[in-house]
């Protein structure tokens, strides 16, 4: 008994969107009523460095044997054959396509993944869109204005992007998650991006992007402003730095009331703006359950150092605070002190976990352990983790 084919339509369809999408369309040769199964799943994804095509599997030539080096017209054909296969799987696609992945290599422009976003926009059904690319020059990929017709949109992630776009944002109403990563863009571009996501929920801005300085002034308080409802925040310390070059208060304006989950990476309390920034987001969140540290365990000599003590920042509280967690711990200036100043000011916190950096010494390691161990907690019972 065929007991696969007996399945209901979403099971089948939930089947083949865990197969590539080329083994998926195989499934069209089992049978008849097999013949268009594939052709109906929500979920694609492209991916050119798993995309298989019959010409990879041929000998090299001789000359690439001889120099060992691939051939850059077989790479061209290899390409042909990737955008082929996705224009095929878009023209016969039946019904609504919720999730869409693309990755490869490019050049600042590519007229077929302009294309392709464009046919993406005219099904105004896309929910997902994840676009990462390898970028051959200096800067990713220049985004077609085709993309701010995605209206749809509730989880966007870039990586490999440039958005130059200089328009009005009113198109991104429904977005609740946004990823940055290695993507260039005007500060002022970001804010307006932001500011036209007013159901935002979560922000990363991840590593390698590139926030190009405007004629107008912006600071970190106009980039949180942005972000009214957010409860998820990942930011890499050195990506927020021009923000903060300005003068910024001790709390923002306006409370980030949401905010459960915070990570911030390459962070040093030895920066001048390190702790600053950290303070300003802890004082403006008054719900955060979680705090991720991710330490930055390198050479500061070319930044700028601050002369801070904790005693500066005794008022914090964090009254929802039941987990801590930094990594890269080397014991750094005010380090240890701040993990003891967040176990007084946390009454229900449950867990500290410090993952030292790597070269962390063994004994150094014991003794900071028993501080801890004795350090006066507010909440009644919390579990270290080293």
């Amino acid at each position: 008994m065929d007991r696969i084919s007996k399945l209901p339509l979403g099971i089948i369809e939930t089947i083949l969107c865990l197969l590539p999408i080329q083994e998926a369309a195989r499934t069209s040769i089992l049978s008849r009523e097999w013949r268009y199964h594939w052709t109906k799943i929500p979920k694609l994804v492209f991916n050119e460095y798993t995309f298989e095509v019959s010409t990879d599997r041929a000998e090299p030539s001789v000359l690439e044997q001889t120099f060992d080096k691939p051939s850059k017209r077989r790479e061209m054909h290899k390409r042909c054959k990737f955008f082929y296969a996705i224009y095929q799987v878009l023209l016969m696609h039946e019904g609504p396509i919720h999730e869409f992945t693309l990755s490869m290599g490019v050049d600042t422009s590519c007229v077929e993944i302009d294309q392709i976003l464009r046919h993406l926009s005219k099904k105004n059904s896309l929910k997902m869109l994840k676009l990462s690319f390898c970028a051959g020059g200096d800067v990713g990929y220049k985004l077609p204005i085709s993309l701010f017709s995605l209206h749809q949109l509730t989880s966007l992630y870039l990586s490999g992007c440039a958005l130059y776009q200089q328009r009005s944002f009113n198109e991104f109403g429904y977005l609740t998650t946004l990823h940055l990563e290695g993507v260039w863009m005007y500060e002022k571009m970001l804010l307006r991006l932001l500011s036209s996501c007013p159901f935002l929920k979560s922000l990363t801005l991840d590593n390698a992007s590139t926030f190009i300085c405007d004629d107008e002034v912006t600071t970190i308080v106009d980039l949180l402003e942005c972000l009214p409802v957010i409860e998820y925040l990942y930011v890499v310390f050195s990506f927020v730095e021009d923000f903060l070059r300005w003068r910024h208060p001790k709390e923002l304006p306006t409370a980030l009331v949401h905010l459960k989950y915070l990570c911030i990476h390459d962070l040093s309390f030895s920066h001048i703006y390190g702790l600053p920034f950290l303070a300003l987001l802890i004082r403006s969140s008054p719900n955060l359950e979680k705090l991720k540290l991710v330490m930055y365990d390198e050479d500061l000599e070319e930044y700028e150092m601050g002369s801070f003590t904790l005693e500066d920042y005794s008022d914090i509280t964090l009254e929802h605070l039941n987990e801590l967690e930094i990594i890269r711990f080397s014991d750094a200036e005010n380090e240890l002190d701040f993990v003891k100043l967040i176990m007084a000011k946390s009454p229900v916190l449950k867990e500290v976990w410090i993952s030292p950096c790597y070269d962390f010494d063994k004994d150094k390691e014991s003794e900071i352990v028993k501080i801890l161990c004795f350090t006066p907690c507010a909440a009644p019972l919390v579990n270290i983790m080293w």
